[in-house]
């Protein structure tokens, strides 16, 4: 066992080494002038002009959590969309009168429905109206 975890460690060890190295190789070697004008928090080259911790607009976080479930929506149908394209032997495999390939298919399918479903609900509500 020892011997085969051997790499992984060196390879943990490598990459540990290669991120603390570079941290210090940039604070030893790099130029420090400090000032104030550095020392102010950076929004897009303006300067900020409300507290941070103001309050935002609730439709901002509708849209970002929509956002965010459609990516991640993606992320599952990467995987399937790959492993769809090789599937040469797949069919071969035959419970019951069904195809895996197309238990698979008619699952994304649904998978898809649903998202869609979604889509549709926060477009009605109004979630994708920016006012």
């Amino acid at each position: 066992m020892g011997h085969l975890a051997t790499p992984i460690l060196l390879m943990i060890l490598a990459s540990a080494a290669l991120g603390v190295g570079m941290l210090v190789a940039g604070t030893l070697l790099g130029p420090s002038k400090p000032g104030a004008v550095k020392e102010m928090p950076y929004e897009s080259g303006m300067d900020p002009v409300h507290d941070a911790r103001r309050r935002f607009d609730v439709r901002f976080h509708l849209v970002a959590i929509a956002f965010v479930i459609f990516d991640v929506e993606l992320l599952f149908l990467y995987p399937w969309a790959v492993a769809n394209r090789h599937v040469e032997g797949l069919d071969a495999a035959v419970a019951d009168g069904v195809t895996h390939r197309g238990v698979v298919f008619w699952g994304v399918m649904f998978f898809l429905l649903l998202v869609v479903l979604g889509l549709v609900y926060e477009w009605l509500r109004g979630v994708l109206r920016w006012r």
